[in-house]
């Protein structure tokens, strides 16, 4: 593993990058969603998919606050998007002889044993945000990492407007959760009016229109601060993640206010 004190100079003096017909090119233009540290520099071995990397020391490397489509895996095929995704990040990394920037969060490592970091090149421009420029990701908070979140949202959101990548397609389109069909565990951005508020011993619990559940769980409830579940009562709601298909209806996690909006009447 190479340190973040083996290539000062060259962070220093590393030009300006963004994403331009396929490669990072020079620029004098302000870096996206820029590090406010630097924790460590590593060499990357391997692009595994579009948000996880082998390291040269044998560690894998799950991006923080992205999340890309699936490669094909148990017998599903790949997601729209996912070789895409890794092929041209693995590209992206050999022209910048797979060095990346670490800054660490809250957890430095996932249940699966991987390591846990936001990425930058040596010039400083995000790997997750240029992801999400590309529309080869969406932005994803796993409490209690969620530094940056809001700069991430806000590149999202423009390639969101522009439909670039996956936002051109059918399945990243919002959904009203009275029209929604059978869950089939994918990633989904539904709306809906919260038409009960309940809560169980573990978790809060949003019932919407059409027969689709938020859940919060008791656990993640200090991340929403910022408003009582009950307030929600008959607003509408775009909420983000993976809908799984119970025995009542279908059913969402929601961990973090980024995956949650209250939306105008």
């Amino acid at each position: 593993m190479l340190h973040s004190g083996a290539n000062r100079r060259a962070s220093l003096a590393g030009a300006l990058f963004v994403f331009c017909a396929g490669i990072f090119q020079p620029t004098g233009a302000a870096i996206v969603c820029a590090p406010d540290r630097i924790d460590t520099q590593v060499r990357v071995s391997q692009v595994i998919d579009g948000d996880t990397v082998l390291l040269s020391d044998g560690q894998h490397l799950r991006l923080i606050g992205v999340d890309t489509p699936e490669l094909a895996h148990h017998g599903a095929p790949a997601q729209a998007l996912a070789i895409e995704a890794r092929d041209r990040l693995r590209q992206l990394l050999a022209q910048h002889q797979n060095i990346l920037n670490l800054r660490y969060d809250n957890e430095r490592h996932d249940h699966y044993g991987r390591l846990l970091a936001h990425a930058f090149l040596v010039g400083g421009s995000s790997i997750e945000a240029w992801l999400q420029e590309q529309g080869l990701g969406t932005v994803l908070v796993v409490p209690p990492n969620d530094w940056n979140t809001a700069c991430y949202q806000n590149t999202e959101q423009q390639a969101r407007q522009q439909r670039r990548g996956i936002w051109a397609l059918p399945a990243y389109r919002v959904v009203e959760t009275t029209q929604l069909a059978p869950a089939d565990d994918a990633f989904h951005l539904i709306a809906g009016q919260v038409r009960h508020v309940g809560e169980s011993r573990h978790a809060v619990w949003l019932d919407l229109a059409g027969g689709v559940a938020l859940r919060i769980d008791r656990a993640d409830l200090p991340n929403f601060r910022a408003w009582h579940p009950q307030d929600l009562l008959g607003k509408r709601v775009l909420a983000r993640g993976w809908l799984h298909r119970d025995k009542g209806g279908s059913q969402m996690s929601v961990r973090h206010p980024a995956a949650l909006q209250v939306l105008n009447p």
